[in-house]
């Protein structure tokens, strides 16, 4: 924990950004560069620059371990069941076209689940890793 005043009032305004620029980077990556992975890591960011200048309980604090697994279990019951609903309406496992009226909304719409699910479950393995690595105190010591 940074008792810094400088740095914890930086963190407190760039927090909500990062986390803002994430959901950006992911609800605009079937435009452009960008999507699931990418949006995951930038939002997890976030949370671990809070947690490294508050200190670990609070980040725990603010995402905590059952919330983190319910996070992680929702992307891929997301990614997961885009794929089974496709093929509950005949189609191919992760053909999004069946998804809507028409093949271009049905793309659109799958990949927009798809990359969510990735989002999610992306940030939610890379809070709880370095929850992990943070409380692990080694051998030997």
């Amino acid at each position: 924990m940074n008792r810094d005043p400088i740095l914890r009032v930086c963190t407190k305004i760039i927090v909500s950004p990062i986390i803002l620029f994430g959901l950006y980077v992911q609800f605009h990556g079937d435009y452009g560069p960008g999507g699931g992975f990418q949006a995951g890591v930038i939002v997890a960011a976030g949370f671990i620059l809070h947690s490294l200048i508050f200190g670990l309980s609070e980040g725990r604090r603010l995402v905590s371990q059952n919330l983190n697994v319910i996070i992680m279990s929702l992307g891929v019951l997301l990614y997961g069941g885009t794929g089974l609903i496709s093929v509950y309406l005949n189609s191919e496992y992760l053909n999004y076209s069946v998804l809507a009226h028409d093949h271009k909304h049905g793309q659109h719409l799958g990949i927009l689940l798809i990359e969510f699910g990735v989002g999610l479950t992306v940030a939610g393995v890379m809070l709880i890793l370095f929850h992990l690595f943070s409380s692990w105190k080694g051998e030997g010591k």
